[in-house]
């Protein structure tokens, strides 16, 4: 299927692992010349010499924290104007209520909500001026599914989903598409070393860790082909919307 996103410029953090280097990948495949984000430099570099290997596409690399406010105006002022916009970057901790003080909350949201919201601020008021673009949220199904032992990322991807709904029902009106994805449980080397850690402590074998699991487990290219979906003019139709993608888990009642 040809999305019709050849020669299309898209901006992309978080992108040097998991899901965001899946997206990088895929969206390089459908034609997209690529700006990579993320915290670490050598990281950036090791995916953007992957996807080049496979890819002739432009890829630029942009080392920056975007907790920080300020290194969102240096991304924005780097990267110019781009047709796609996915917001990835961010993790914010684990916990109960009583576990996670103020300052662990505040740096988790920094970079996934405020990150979200301050970059989006930025790249779709250039969209809306030339009146086209879509942005991409990539979530988290604990926003409709909150969960107590995650309540910072609970709370915050709620916010994050009402923020991609009420932005997306007015976008469509100046030529912009902006669109929530929420992923479930997907196959990151961040889970399986947190899985690792765990079957480490429950069976004295981290090879065991996919024992521990409740749920089925998606894979980063799974979330990567919906992104290139949603992204292509193929989705013309869509804004201002959430789609899961977790095996069906948050439409049960129970675990």
């Amino acid at each position: 299927m040809d999305l019709k996103l050849t020669g299309q410029t898209a901006l992309v953090t978080g992108a040097s692992r998991g899901i965001g280097l899946a997206v990088a990948h895929e969206l390089a495949r459908e034609g997209c010349n690529l700006h990579l984000a993320s915290r670490t430099a050598a990281d950036l570099e090791a995916a953007k010499a992957s996807i080049a290997k496979e890819f002739k596409v432009k890829i630029e690399c942009h080392a920056l924290d975007l907790g920080e406010s300020r290194n969102i105006a240096t991304l924005v002022q780097r990267a110019g104007d781009v047709d796609i916009l996915v917001n990835n970057a961010g993790v914010t901790p684990s916990g109960e209520l009583l576990k996670i003080d103020e300052t662990q909350w505040r740096q988790g949201w920094e970079l996934k909500l405020f990150g979200y919201i301050n970059l989006t601020r930025e790249i779709y008021g250039r969209m809306r001026a030339r009146k086209n673009g879509v942005i991409i949220n990539v979530i988290g199904v604990a926003g409709e599914r909150p969960r107590q032992d995650y309540i910072a990322g609970s709370t915050g991807n709620a916010a994050l989903m009402a923020f991609t709904r009420t932005l997306g029902g007015d976008s469509m009106d100046y030529g912009v598409r902006v669109v929530g994805i929420n992923p479930g449980q997907i196959e990151t080397d961040r889970l399986r070393t947190r899985l690792q850690k765990k079957a480490e402590i429950a069976f004295k074998d981290a090879s065991r860790w996919k024992e521990l699991l409740k749920n089925p487990m998606g894979q980063p290219q799974e979330i990567a082909d919906l992104v290139a979906y949603l992204a292509s003019p193929r989705a013309s139709f869509i804004s201002g919307t959430i789609v899961t993608a977790d095996a069906g888990r948050a439409a049960r009642h129970i675990d």
